[in-house]
């Protein structure tokens, strides 16, 4: 026997009472089938619901042959009629993100020519996949006139047509579809075949943002937000900007701007640091012309300027060099030898000052966990 499925009657429902038909125990939890129900299972992309059934709670929900099997942690009793609570927060967010998703795909795919072949309603974001190069500006363009359908608060409709019917509506449809279909539209937005629940109102979806693009196949991947994700996300990034503004003592709107500036500042201050690095450099490697064998610690440095040190006092020393440069726990390190293999050495170091790294023809870098004092013993042991 088909479950009566309550979700599609009123997508709104939030409180039921159904017969429990039968249950019956899968690995620590329990199946639960009932006569009718609000439970929307998981299906077309959307999530299924969650929520309360006669005390027991409802983590996941599928529909088998048109039976709706509800997976609780704990037995029901068959022949007994329960009560059941929709999480209505979940569900409510799921209808937002679902109908908004629907009235975008409709004005992309008919502005487009294109097709939507994929569709996932995470727990962040909706990711949705269409065949055809679609540029960033042309989604925005379709996102303004997504909000205004929005704020015109068009119905939504839910329609059961027949063969004859069905096959004189243009809607759309990711694979062929026997039986009994379910056409959803927004008027003047989409028309499309569906088994999810839906706003009532466009309205209802109250925002529409996309906050990702990329190339995807023959197409593009989207990511959109709707409703309280799309309101969040924005309160967030204005609180963000805001932060950024007080920071850098400009209004939000001149951020951009403003981290631009300091950005140019910054690469400015980093040539002139390298500029002076190269100085001191040279000057050290003068220090330790024909000095053999050298190990220098030095306070912490990035990488590449580790290397450029390794390089400078290698070329006067007329030995090995070997560079270490940080603190007692973290150092990054340079090993130079010309014309050397420093492979063995080099594995040594890795073992015994917990080291990572490795390099070829007579150059090895890469940073070790331990102390200078262990770090110098390695070296006089390695002379």
């Amino acid at each position: 026997m088909e479950t009566v499925k309550l979700y599609y009657e009123n997508a709104f429902l939030r409180e039921f009472d159904g017969v429990v038909v039968d249950c019956r125990p899968q690995g620590k939890k329990w199946l639960v089938q009932l006569d009718r129900t609000a439970f929307y299972p998981e299906g077309g992309g959307q999530p299924a619901d969650h929520g309360i059934l006669g005390g027991a709670k409802v983590t996941d929900v599928h529909e088998r042959d048109g039976v709706i099997l509800h997976t609780c942690d704990r037995a029901l009793t068959v022949g007994e009629s329960v009560h059941g609570e929709i999480d209505w927060a979940r569900r409510f967010d799921h209808m937002q993100q679902h109908s908004g998703e629907h009235i975008v795909s409709g004005m992309l795919c008919a502005a487009y020519n294109c097709d939507n072949t994929g569709f996932h309603l995470g727990e962040e974001s909706v990711i949705i996949d269409y065949n055809a190069d679609i540029p960033w500006e042309g989604v925005l363009d379709i996102e303004a006139r997504a909000n205004r359908y929005l704020w015109e608060n068009h119905p939504f409709e839910a329609l059961y047509p027949s063969a004859q019917e069905l096959a004189a509506l243009p809607y759309r449809s990711k694979k062929e579809l026997t039986g009994q279909v379910r056409i959803t539209r927004f008027p003047g937005a989409d028309c499309c075949a569906c088994c999810g629940t839906h706003v009532a109102y466009s309205g209802q979806v109250g925002l529409v943002k996309f906050i990702g693009w990329q190339k995807f196949r023959d197409g593009v991947r989207l990511e959109l937000l709707c409703g309280s994700r799309a309101l969040h996300y924005l309160a967030l990034n204005w609180a963000q900007n805001t932060a950024v503004g007080r920071s850098l003592s400009v209004k939000p709107g001149k951020t951009a701007q403003a981290v631009e500036r300091l950005q140019g500042e910054l690469q400015a201050v980093k040539a002139r640091c390298a500029d002076l690095e190269e100085s001191s450099f040279q000057r050290l490697a003068e220090d330790y012309r024909d000095a053999g064998n050298v190990l220098l610690v030095q306070p912490p440095m990035e990488s590449d300027s580790v290397r450029r040190l390794c390089d400078a006092v290698s070329r006067s020393c007329g030995g090995r060099c070997a560079v270490f440069a940080g603190a007692d726990g973290s150092y990054k390190y340079a090993v130079i030898h010309p014309g050397q293999d420093i492979s063995p050495l080099i594995k040594a170091l890795n073992a015994q000052l917990h080291g990572r790294g490795g390099g070829r023809d007579g150059f090895a870098q890469g940073s070790a966990a331990c102390t200078e004092e262990e770090i110098r013993r390695f070296w006089a042991e390695s002379a």
